[in-house]
This record gives structure tokens, sequence and C-alpha cells, in this order.
């Protein structure tokens, strides 16, 4: 007993000793980028009144961390370059090693900010085969959410330079906007990546910044209770697993082996592939369908590594080739290319069976993407017939609550731990998730910036963000759209200090959310950043943006800010969607002609025109404003 006591002892004289060592920030750390050229506070906690030395470049500077283990050293600002070695010395020693100083970019929003190289990595095939870049760097911030406070530090995080195994985790969007800017200037350039898929605006702002929001700050507050949080997240999980469960279940395909090459499916219907699955089956059905082709694989091509294209599948898909299973993906969003060996595959007859499950609206393979069969040397084309079954009907998922794109939540968890750290500017690719509701996105916005310029406390840095491409099909006439509004507001989002829009109405996909065309978007981004924040005084960064408009008769004269370059219609065709409408604010396609910076739109139907729409569509296929440059107007109304 006595022995057992004296051990306890220890280890409570132990624990306060091991907590009373110097612990830094994750982004305090080997490989870190530094903001150049301005003072930088470098910061982290100890035990109360603990003594603090850092020793960088030849000199020391000092700290007292206060009663609750808090310091924070500034340093004076440093030129661009490095590597250096930063020592820390108290109870402990850490030192820092290979630190660069160059600029620092925040790169935040949704999914088309965070998508990774890995999954573009056919598309720009040479970039990722040849990465190396040791004065590129990426710091990824986890996925997390709070909502009971702003947090200090991320939960985990490293800084990794660019090669060809980091490649794959760099955000493409950040990579090639941070590639241009190196290959101009050679400064080392950081970039903290800080991005969730499917979050809203109102994920990313702090509570002070939500005071003018109060349904958001209410929603907010309600999610603090944690028991809610793990009621919530149990009963979606139990949702989820009943619903699969029930499939997996009662799926004939499973029982009576459909994946089966030998298997008969003589007596199954034909289905056309790419196609919805409710247009060739049933109407807003859900569950589980099997779809079967028989594919003549030449001598050539068997044993070598091949590639398997399915275009996009909603929802989710099991791919098997002869009996084998080859591959999943569990989501509707990724492509699905899957790479084979040759071997799966032997010369004559081979079966491809695809398992789908559709757990909510329309499912099938989406139209205008690759459905194919490739080597080096060799396509066969897998579109046209294929053979299908129903596994099993089921009624649709329930929608889950994703408490983590609630209000405040990522802001405590993902940007409050970052606040300290100086960077030059941020980057910004989101809106997608608030085209439900995009009447307030521009104050939600101007929130958002003067929420973050606050926090850091370093005056109006750079916010240069996208506007949202477009997506969707183009339709025949003028319509209502939620992603127009969403990307007028945007447009309105120009009135803040010191921001930039980035125009991608003309780099989308129809069909996809996700489109892959991101060394443009970084490039458009990265023309913004040389203009205002890098002194390319005479660089045309944006394309037109309309200013003002003119009622002249049956016609109505616009005017545009042409950022000091021409209006031009690309390939010089005829301009199109410009609309016109009268009183009854019922548009109509018009005629529009450029003279000099103005543009006359006029339509023979309306003889007493008020206002004009541009590019006013989910997906304004052929609308051709640009500059001379090559970069497309904005979208934009004039009744808004």
């Amino acid at each position: 007993m006595l022995k057992l006591l004296k051990c306890l002892v220890f280890v409570f004289f132990l624990n306060p000793i091991l907590s009373a060592q110097i612990k830094l920030p994750k982004l305090i750390s080997d490989g870190m980028v530094l903001q150049r050229d301005t003072k930088l506070k470098i910061w982290g906690w100890a035990s109360s009144n603990e003594n603090i030395k850092l020793t960088f470049n030849g000199n020391q500077y000092f700290a007292i961390a206060d009663n609750k283990g808090n310091w924070s050293i500034q340093l004076p600002p440093q030129k661009a370059g490095g590597p250096f070695v930063m020592e820390l010395t108290g109870k402990n020693n850490i030192t820092i090693k290979d630190i660069l100083f160059g600029d620092v970019w925040l790169c935040s929003g949704q999914s088309n900010m965070e998508l990774w190289m890995g999954r573009l990595k056919y598309t720009y095939a040479n970039e990722v085969a040849n990465a190396n870049n040791p004065n590129i760097r990426q710091f990824i911030v986890p996925d997390k959410y709070d909502f009971n406070e702003p947090k200090q530090d991320v939960s985990d995080g490293a800084w990794l330079s660019v090669n060809q195994k980091s490649i794959y985790d760099f955000s493409g969007v950040a990579y090639f906007f941070a590639k241009e800017l190196y290959e101009k200037y050679k400064i080392p350039i950081g970039l903290i990546n800080s991005a969730l898929g499917g979050s809203p605006a109102e994920a990313w702002i702090s509570e002070e910044g939500l005071q003018n929001f109060p349904q958001y700050l209410a929603e907010a507050q309600k999610f603090r209770n944690s028991n809610l949080i793990k009621q919530i997240e149990a009963k979606d999980q139990y949702t989820s697993s009943v619903w699969y469960n029930y499939i997996n279940e009662f799926d004939a395909g499973y029982k009576n082996k459909w994946k089966d090459a030998g298997f008969d499916d003589k007596n199954w219907k034909k289905f056309t592939i790419p196609g919805n699955i409710n247009d060739n089956t049933l109407s807003e059905m859900n569950g589980v369908f099997w779809f079967r082709k028989k594919v003549n694989i030449p001598a050539q091509m068997v044993g070598k590594p091949l590639k398997l294209e399915l275009g996009r599948i909603v929802d989710a898909d099991s791919v098997f080739v002869n009996g084998n299973f080859v591959g999943s993906i569990s989501y509707q969003y990724p492509p699905r290319r899957y790479e084979l060996n040759g071997n799966v595959f032997h010369e004559g007859e081979n079966t491809i069976v695809i398992r789908v499950v559709s757990n909510l609206g329309r499912g099938g393979f989406v139209a205008d993407k690759r459905y194919e069969l490739t080597s080096s040397t060799d396509t066969i084309d897998l579109k046209g017939e294929w053979k299908y079954n129903v596994g099993i009907l089921a009624n649709p998922l329930p929608a889950q609550t994703f408490i983590r794109w609630k209000p405040m939540g990522l802001y405590n968890a993902m940007i409050s731990p970052l606040t300290n750290y100086a960077i030059k500017g941020a980057i910004w690719y989101q809106g997608e998730s608030n085209t439900g509701y995009p009447d307030n996105y521009a104050t939600l916005m101007q929130t958002l910036i003067g929420d973050w310029r606050a926090k850091w406390g370093i005056g109006d840095f750079p916010f240069l963000y996208v506007q949202l491409a477009n997506f969707m099909e183009a339709k025949a006439l003028p319509e209502e759209s939620a992603w127009a509004t969403l990307r007028q507001e945007q447009l309105r989002t120009l009135s803040v200090s010191n921001t930039g829009m980035a125009v991608a109405i003309d780099i989308g996909n129809w069909n996809d959310i996700h489109p892959e065309n991101k060394i443009e978007v970084g490039h458009r981004l990265a023309l913004l950043a040389r203009k205002q924040v890098y002194g390319d005084s005479n660089l045309v960064a944006m394309g037109p943006l309309y200013q003002s408009m003119k009622i002249v008769g049956n016609k109505i004269i616009l005017s545009f800010n042409t950022q000091g370059s021409t209006l031009v219609s690309k390939n010089n065709k005829p301009l199109k969607h410009f609309a016109i409408a009268g009183v009854d604010k019922k548009y109509v396609w018009a005629n529009a002609r450029i003279e000099g910076n103005t543009i006359i739109v006029w339509s023979e139907k309306i003889k007493n025109p008020v206002s004009v729409s541009y590019a006013w569509a989910d997906n304004p296929e052929g609308a051709n404003l640009y500059n001379k440059e090559g970069l497309p107007a904005s979208p934009f109304t004039t009744d808004k």
C-alpha cells in the first residue's frame, strides 16, 4: 500500500513537469512557410510564467508565459527566402527546420476548392508525373467542426512541399494558383488548405459575425448541445444502416449471382448507357439495379494495363469483370476510372457487370461522359445497349442532417486556429451550397470577409473568389435561375474593398458540379493576384463588368467597365445570351451589338424595354461577351 501511495505521489508531481513544456500549434512546424515582409507572431503554450527563448537567424527573442501558459513572440519582417532553422528553449527545446519566408495564402470554400490533384490525375497527367517544387507547400486543415468555442489549434496537419507523392493531396485550384505565382515571381508560396465539400458560407462565419443573422445564430447555438448531436448522428446512422441492410439482404442480384460471367441474362431487358434508370424503368423509385454487357477483347489488349471508364454513376457502383470484383465508389460525384490489370480479361467474349445503388432521386449513368475500356493503343466503346434487371426496389433513403455544415461550426474549428498566422490573402471557391437560398449571399460574404479580416487584424487583406461555373442542362428560353441569382450576389460582393472575382461561366461542365478545368480557375485567380497584390498594374485581370444602362426608344444601351481592355464577341460571332423585358419582366432573347464600350440591346417583341439580363441561366451555354484578352464578362441583370 505504501509503495502504491509513493507511485501516486510521483505521478502527481510528474504530470505538471510533463505539461510544463513548450508546445507549439500545428502550423508552427517543420517546413512551414512564414509570411514575408511583415511582423510575425510566433506563439504557443507552456507552464505559467515559464521563460521562453527563441533563437533565429543569429538573434534571440524572449517571452514569459502568462498565468494560463500562453506566450507569443514577435519577429521583425523578413525577406523572402530560406531555408532557415528556428530554436525554442524553455523547460524543453524545440527545433523547427526547413522554414521558408514567402507568401501565405488561405484557400477556403467547399468541394471545388477542396478537390485534390489525385482526382485530377488523368486530366493533368504530365503535371502530376513531373511534380517537384520545394518552394510550394501546403498545410491541410483537418475537417472538423465545433459549436462551443473557437479552437486554439487544429487537431493535426503538416507542411508538405510539392513532390510526386504529395501532389495528389494538393488542392487543384490552389496548386495551379501557386504555381503561376511562383513561376512569375520566384517567391515561396504557402497554401493553408481549409475547405470542406458541401459547406455553406454561414458555416465559415464566427459567432460575432452571425449577430446580424439571428436565424443562423440560433441554429449554431442549438448545436452546442452535444447530446442533441449524438442523438441526430445515432438516428442518421441507424436509418442508413436499416436501409442498406435491407437492400443488401433482399437484393436478388446477390442471391442469384448476377455478377458471374456464366449467368444467363437472356430474359433481362435492354438499357442504353448513358441514361437515367427512372426514364427506362420506374418513376421515382430507388434501390439496386444491375447492368451486364458482353465485350469482345482482342488479343493485343490481354495482359496489358487497362483503364475502365464508366463516366459518372448516381449514386454508388460496384464493378465486376468476369465475376471478379474490380472496384467501387460509394457516392455520385467522382468520375468512375478503374485501373485494371489486363489479366482480368481474356481474348474473346468477356462480361462486365455493374451493380448500381440509387438511394435518392434519379439514379443512372450521367450523359456526355466517357464510357470505354482503353489500353495504350486500343479503345472499346461501352456506350449503347446493355442488359439490366432490378435487384430490389426501395423507398428513398431519408436525408441525413449534415451537422458539419451548420453555421459557425467550421469557423470555430478550421479558421479560428489559423488567425494568429500571418497571411498574404485568401482565395475562395464556394457558393454551390447556397444556391437554395441565394438572395442574401452578398450580405453573407460581406460579413464573412469583414469577420475574417477583423480576426486576423492585419488590415483589408486581399480576398479573391471564384464566381459559380456553368452547370446543369442549357435551356432554350430565358429562365429563372438560382445559380444566376447567386452569381449576381457574387458580383455585388466586389463592392467590398480589395476583392476580386474570377468569372468561370465558360469552364464548367453541364453534367458535373466538379468541373476538372482547375488550371484555368487557378490562372484567373492568379491574374487577380498579380494585378491587385503583386503590382502588375497594366495587366488585364478580369473580363467586362456591367456598369449602367440607358433606355433610348425601343433599345437599351449598356455601359461596361472594360478593365482597361475592349469588348469583343468570342470568335467574332453574334452576341448571344442577352435577354430583354418590358414592365412585365417577361424576358425574351434579344439582339445585341457592340459599339465601343457599350452594347446596344433590342428585340422587335419588346417595344418599351425596361431591363436586360446577360447569361442569366444555370448554364449560360454560348454566352460570348469577352474582352480581347479572352476573359469572359460576368453575368448580370439590370434589375438588381
